[in-house]
């Protein structure tokens, strides 16, 4: 039999606050349970606007502590609820002056496994993060979950292979990859880098992006959320770009085993060859 697991993403509009844009997400992880998804994610700091399009001292409002600030708590009771395992990106703040993009991980029973904060952090015009984020410093955690063994990399994250692989070496299975990329951007790479990604560390990806313009600029979010296969091929069809979607698709993790044995890229690793690499 198949090793199959029903697993979800949503791309969400802004809705103009943080209460009712956690309210939608709420709603659809209901709506994916109700289809039968054991798995979730949710876009980048899903619960606010995409506010690193401006630089304003006001949007550090966003900013909750990770697990004990009130939306990863709701969403700790929500996962029990459904017994459905959540990927909840959100504005950490640590303690005063130490701010992370990060994501909690939480278990289909509702405890909290941990969390990944975000490495590679952009300063360009308008995604301006380096203003609100430090950058990650938990390294590639790999959470052991009620559908296998689960990891996370954060939107800019991905254009850097050096992650991706870490997730892979630790074990991962499924790979999150919530993201707030625009059109104009980073269009053409979209369905380019993470299809790759997956080839070349050889697991499954869920890419996350957010649609519409919202209110701090003119960055147009353009969707096109997916599941990618270990082959580098689209489970189903990627959503929308322009429209809210929830997807749900059912990833056979049979298909990790086959296709490492197939190519056999983690046995042909030169791990001794690679120190430059790592220079500064």
């Amino acid at each position: 039999m198949p090793n199959l697991v029903r697993a979800a993403l949503v791309q969400t509009k802004w809705t103009g606050d943080s209460a009712s844009m956690i309210d939608l997400h709420e709603k659809y992880a209901r709506e994916a349970a109700q289809e039968g998804a054991k798995i979730m994610g949710f876009q980048e700091v899903f619960n606010a606007p995409y506010f690193c399009q401006v630089q304003e001292a006001e949007h550090y409002r966003w900013a909750e502590p990770v697990p004990d600030g009130p939306t990863v708590q709701r969403m700790q009771a929500l996962a029990k609820e459904l017994g459905m395992v959540l990927v909840v990106p959100v504005y950490e703040v640590e303690s005063s002056g130490f701010y992370y993009n990060t994501a909690a991980v939480i278990d289909a029973d509702g405890s909290y496994l941990g969390k990944y904060r975000k490495h590679h952090i952009p300063q360009v015009k308008g995604f301006w993060e380096k203003y609100y984020f430090k950058p990650g410093n938990l390294g590639w955690p790999v959470w052991d979950t009620a559908v296998g063994r689960v990891g996370v990399y954060i939107c800019y994250d991905r254009h850097f292979p050096e992650g991706w692989r870490a997730l892979g070496l630790a074990g991962a299975q499924i790979v999150y990859n919530p993201s707030a990329t625009s059109r104009s951007l980073s269009s053409y790479l979209w369905k380019l880098e993470q299809p790759a990604a997956a080839v070349a560390n050889e697991y499954f990806i869920a890419a996350i992006n957010r649609v519409g313009v919202e209110e701090y600029g003119d960055n147009d979010f353009y969707g096109n959320s997916y599941f990618v296969d270990p082959r580098g091929q689209f489970v189903g069809e990627p959503a929308s770009g322009t429209d809210e979607e929830l997807v749900v698709r059912d990833l056979d993790l049979d298909v990790i085993d086959e296709v490492r044995q197939q190519w056999a890229f983690y046995r042909d690793r030169r791990p001794d060859a690679y120190q430059p690499l790592v220079q500064p």
